[in-house]
């Protein structure tokens, strides 16, 4: 049984049973158990996940998601959801039941509702608001310290909006040892946690190594706080191999979606997580506007700065997919993607668009009138043409050039700046960062890649010193090339 009161509400309970407080492995969950001893391989209930704290407006929906368990030994998991659509007086503390006929688990969480056009006003001249509590840090900071490594803890700070860095390193030091002592029940080793990363081929893994103490304990991934099925085969979109004591996580074909925070759990105790960001993938090339005769096939084709396995193609605002009527094709360093409108028709004309996450190009399709209409209902005959150039000898040498060269760029404070350019050549050009002159390649602040001639480099966390003039140098045997470009550093975003 799962149901949700507000606190004040009478706790449910059986009568003529008596009650023993027992200790929960979620911090803020009570357990009372009803029996004194159990039966073999029954549990009382208790909870996986608690619900969280939220404020919230009047009139909007919020869903109520709870992960609890009634018996640990066969790994029962089971989820709850309730919808409600909420006003100003529903704002309390609210307590979430899972009860068996061996126990009852409780866990509070408050809700604070917005009254739209007073409230909201009201707060900012209200004395005693002074008094109030500050809200609670995001648990997906606390997550991401466990497994961050020291060096990264100053840009999760910024990232949270925490400025109390003394403070979080005591909270996080007590946090570590009770997480240390919840995975000593069930894991006997933990070591190399690796965190997750985007690899040349487009896929994307992390991975650890551990010695379970049982074997057969299930091991669960959530990505975001919903759990993610996998599996061993290694075309299905998530897998989780096993060689030895390493585990290996891997995302099949990565788009923009992908992104979030992983973690792994055994048998509810949580044991590595690892957020995944996505660099944003800008369009090198756009699609243009195409113009097909009827029965003839349009074809439209972009070029991104990331390597993506796939992306979302859309006609007219539906959503296109491989089949009869479309092509779709990624060139072997999928940087290239293409869409091809086969058999065009005079109701395939509009606007057609490639999406890569928030960022997104369009063109039109124009499908003019057949001008033989004896040949209705057969499709029509492409003719190409082949100009050959005369011939000369063959040297595919070239020196380096820029295809696409650097942008100008202006970023907030504390924000993420990503810059890129393309460049050509054969022999492949050594390429080299600089900084005001200062070369950035081994500066571990710089995010620094090269793929297929496409050059790329991210700052995580931009501050003042970031400031300048940036040049990229291309060179090879047969010659040198650079192209520059400014970042102006603007404002500063604050945390309160």
């Amino acid at each position: 049984m799962f149901k949700i009161r507000r606190a004040k509400e009478e706790e449910p309970t059986a009568p003529g049973q008596g009650k023993i407080k027992k200790k929960s492995r979620v911090p803020g969950v009570m357990i009372t158990q009803y029996v004194e001893e159990l039966p073999e391989g029954m549990a009382t209930p208790d909870f996986t996940r608690k619900p969280i704290s939220l404020t919230i407006q009047e009139d909007k929906n919020i869903m109520v998601h709870s992960c609890y368990h009634f018996c640990r030994k066969s790994g029962n998991l089971q989820s709850s959801e309730i919808t409600m659509t909420m006003c100003h007086k529903e704002s309390d503390t609210y307590k979430c039941y899972a009860k068996n006929e061996y126990g009852i688990a409780v866990v509070t969480a408050t809700l604070n509702i917005i009254e739209v056009g007073f409230k909201k006003t009201q707060a900012l001249v209200d004395p005693e608001a002074k008094e109030e509590k500050k809200p609670e840090i995001d648990e997906r900071f606390w997550e991401l310290l466990m497994s961050a490594d020291k060096k990264d803890y100053e840009s999760i700070c910024a990232q949270y909006g925490v400025t109390d860095f003394r403070g979080m390193l005591k909270k996080l030091s007590e946090r570590k040892i009770e997480r240390e002592q919840e995975q000593e029940r069930v894991v006997e080793r933990l070591c190399n946690l690796k965190p997750i990363e985007l690899k040349d081929d487009g896929d994307a893994e992390f991975e650890l190594e551990m010695s379970l103490k049982d074997p057969t304990s299930k091991i669960f991934i959530y990505k975001d706080g919903v759990m993610i099925p996998y599996d061993v085969d290694a075309e299905v979109k998530h897998g989780l191999k096993q060689v030895g004591k390493k585990f290996v996580f891997s995302i099949n074909g990565v788009d923009p979606d992908d992104a979030g925070l992983y973690q792994v759990e055994v048998d509810g105790v949580k044991i590595f997580s690892t957020d995944f960001k996505l660099p944003p993938v800008e369009f090198l090339v756009k699609i243009q506007d195409v113009k097909a005769e009827e029965r003839e096939d349009a074809v439209f084709e972009c070029v991104i700065s990331h390597p993506l396995k796939k992306i979302n193609w859309t006609g007219k605002n539906v959503p296109l997919e491989q089949g009869d009527k479309y092509d779709i094709i990624v060139s072997e360093d999928m940087l290239i993607h293409t869409l091809v409108v086969k058999d065009c028709k005079l109701l395939d004309k509009g606007i057609y668009a490639a999406v890569t996450g928030q960022n997104c190009c369009n063109a039109w399709l124009i499908v003019e009138a057949d001008s033989e209409p004896n040949s209705q209902g057969k499709k029509k005959a492409q003719t190409f043409s082949l100009n050959l150039p005369a011939s000369k000898n063959c040297n595919f040498e070239t020196p380096p050039s820029f295809s696409v060269p650097l942008k100008m760029h202006k970023s907030p404070e504390s924000y993420e700046c990503y810059m890129s350019c393309a460049v050509t050549g054969n022999p492949k050009p050594y390429v080299t960062w600089y900084r005001n002159n200062i070369s950035l390649n081994t500066n571990t602040n710089y995010y620094i890649t090269n793929t297929c001639g496409v050059c790329s480099m991210v700052i995580l966390k931009v501050g003042p010193k970031d400031s300048g003039d940036y040049t990229v140098i291309a060179e090879n045997t047969l010659g040198r090339v650079e192209c520059s470009t400014k970042l102006v550093v603007e404002g500063k975003k604050t945390f309160k």
